[in-house]
């Protein structure tokens, strides 16, 4: 069975725009650093969302790359 996912699925970023996609990755990123440094800390609760967060940012990074491709 597929999970059913709430938010950061392909076909919504695909609905959005590019500078939208842009700022949705600059806060994973942002988000990304701060989960590894409480990782190293060992304050890291909620392990599973360092996966989550490295699988939205590839998925951003996907279509991003589809937009660019349509467009040149």
């Amino acid at each position: 069975m597929a999970k059913a996912k709430s938010k950061g699925t392909v076909e919504d970023f695909r609905a959005s725009s590019t500078d939208q996609l842009g700022d949705q990755l600059s806060k994973l990123k942002k988000e990304q650093f701060n989960l590894r440094f409480q990782r190293a800390n060992g304050q890291l609760e909620k392990t599973n969302r360092v996966r989550d967060v490295r699988k939205q940012i590839a998925r951003i990074m996907t279509v991003m790359n589809e937009q660019r491709r349509k467009a040149g």
